[in-house]
This record gives C-alpha cells, sequence and structure tokens, in this order.
C-alpha cells in the first residue's frame, strides 16, 4: 500500500479522529461551513469506460463504494482484480451496490487504460475539483483505499481493501466493521493507522484466540458505542494475534516480552507502546487498562 504517515500525540487524537486529518497544515471548519455530506461532494455527473454519462442521483438508495486508485500503483493494480470479481458477486447476488472509482492517475490517458479493466463507475477525470474534495471528506492518506458507505451515504467501513481480500466470496457485504479482529497479514497494515490494543495469545492451546476474543468484545462494543453517540471514531482498534511469523515480527520490532497472553496498547505513527503483563488477562484488566490510556494516565515506552 502506498502511505503517507504523519506523527501524532495522544493530545491530538480525539480531533485526528473525528476529522481524519491527513496532513499538516490542515483546517477542519464546522460553522457555518461544516463538512459537507457524500450526496454533495459527488454531485454531477459519472462515467462509464464506455462513455455513458450519468448523474449521481442515480446512486439514491444503493450501498456505495468509494475506490482511490492509480495505474501506476502495484498494489491497487492487484486489488482492482479481486474488486471486480467482487463487484459482480455483490451485483449478481441482487444487492444494489455501485463503486465510484476516484483516479489518482498522472495523466487522462493512464486514467482511461485503467478505467477500461473496470465495470463500475468514475469521476471524470478533468473534474480534478471533485476528486480533490472527496479525498478531503476522507482524509485518503494512502491508496488503494475502498470505503462503503450506507445507502444514505454514511461510512460502514474505511477498511473495504481489507474486508474485499479477507472474503472472497463476499458473504459478509457490507462488511460491517467487527469489534475485535484477529490479527492477520491482510489486515496488520491497520496497525499503523491509531492506537490498537492486541491481545497476544498462545494459540497453541485450542479455542485460545476464540476465548481472548470474547473477553475483549463487550469492552471494545462499549467503546465503538460511546464515540459512535458522539459523531467520532473510537480512538482504539481491538486485536487478537495467535503465534504465527507475521506476530513474531511485530513482537520483534515492537521489543515486546514472549510471554502469553500478553495485553499491549501500540501506537506505531508514535513510536509508543503500553504493555501489561501478567498470569491472567480479566475483563476488569482490560477495561483499567483501556480506560487508563484514554484518560493518559500510562506512560508509554518507546517503540
Amino acid at each position: 500500500r502506498v502511505n503517507m504517515s504523519v506523527h501524532r500525540n495522544p493530545a491530538t487524537l480525539k480531533l485526528w479522529n473525528k476529522y481524519r486529518i491527513s496532513n499538516i497544515p490542515s483546517l477542519s471548519l464546522e460553522f457555518p461551513w461544516g463538512p459537507k455530506p457524500f450526496r454533495e461532494v459527488i454531485a454531477g455527473p459519472l462515467l462509464r469506460n464506455n462513455g455513458q454519462s450519468l448523474e449521481s442521483s442515480s446512486l439514491e438508495g444503493s450501498h456505495v463504494g468509494v475506490y482511490f486508485s492509480a495505474h501506476w500503483c502495484p498494489p491497487c493494480r492487484s486489488l482492482t482484480r479481486v474488486l471486480v470479481e467482487s463487484y459482480r458477486k455483490i451485483k449478481e447476488a441482487g444487492q444494489s451496490f455501485e463503486i465510484i472509482f476516484v483516479s489518482a492517475d498522472r495523466s487522462e490517458e493512464s486514467f482511461k487504460q485503467y478505467f477500461s479493466e473496470m465495470p463500475w463507475l468514475a469521476v471524470p477525470y478533468t473534474d480534478e475539483a471533485r476528486r480533490s474534495r472527496l479525498n478531503r471528506l476522507y482524509g485518503i492518506q494512502g491508496i488503494p483505499t475502498l470505503i462503503v458507505l450506507d445507502p444514505q451515504g454514511e461510512v460502514i467501513t474505511r477498511q473495504g481493501r481489507v474486508e474485499v481480500l479477507n472474503d472472497e466470496d463476499c458473504r459478509e457485504f457490507p462488511w460491517h466493521p467487527k469489534p475485535v479482529l484477529e490479527l492477520s497479514d491482510s489486515n496488520a497494515t491497520q496497525l499503523n493507522e491509531g492506537p490498537c490494543l492486541v491481545l497476544f495469545v498462545d494459540s497453541e492451546d485450542d479455542g485460545e484466540s476464540e476465548a481472548a476474543k470474547q473477553l475483549i468484545q463487550p469492552i471494545a462494543e462499549k467503546i465503538i458505542a460511546k464515540y459512535k453517540a458522539k459523531e467520532e471514531e473510537a480512538p482504539l482498534l481491538f486485536f487478537v494475534a495467535g503465534e504465527d511469523d507475521m506476530t513474531d515480527s511485530l513482537r520483534d520490532y515492537t521489543n515486546l516480552p514472549e510471554a502469553a497472553p500478553l495485553l499491549t496498547i501500540l501506537d506505531m505513527s508514535a513510536r509508543a507502546k503500553y504493555v501489561m503483563d501478567v498470569e491472567e488477562i480479566t475483563p476488569a484488566i482490560v477495561e483499567a487498562f483501556v480506560n487508563d490510556f484514554l484518560a493518559e494516565k500510562l506512560k508509554p515506552e518507546p517503540i
């Protein structure tokens, strides 16, 4: 994934999450302008690769994938091949779904070549202002990015790329986020997107990963609901990590002890970690650890 990282500190976390600031300087204004809703930002003609044009109002009542991508980016081309199949499966299942390609190509010729492979819609390449507004609306920090919206234009998930790669049969479309994820090669990029609680477990013990997910889930759901009520993204992502090469590399990179279970919060962008190494992890321990982190009571160790 082509990415751009920016240093953050905990004091700016709430504003950062709310406005999805992607670079500095950046200015977010609420009143009297406020961020425009998707239907206003997307308003105007959209193209099909046969030259047909239709109005964005035709999207009403559909789930929409907003696909930020470019032909010069190898991970984008790989994702596009998978996404074409996913798009067809979702449409064949009778779901109301459309994708809009927002190009980051370097020329109109490159855009046309890339778009010729896509069975969905695109913002015209010549409409640079609308493409820029969509990038700003979602604080795009890297490509490929697939953002999935509900029929009202509200974000269901910013992790459409991960969902498409993990759910080839599209059984879980439209991919409402799970409160707790099992850390894998395909979703590990999310560790770079903000602070993440990661509970490392001994995956050789049957059922240990599932039990760990059940332990964390109520706490994750409570945090997510609390921030959703404030129309903010949760300030933590929640993971359970078993034992594999990727997890070993993560432990090595962050210099974590070999213990399992091991409760951590990793903030890769701030190069900070918070570690709780106790013999037994209980819901009360996890909740206290999370609350202390959110209240900035924990002292970070460097990564």
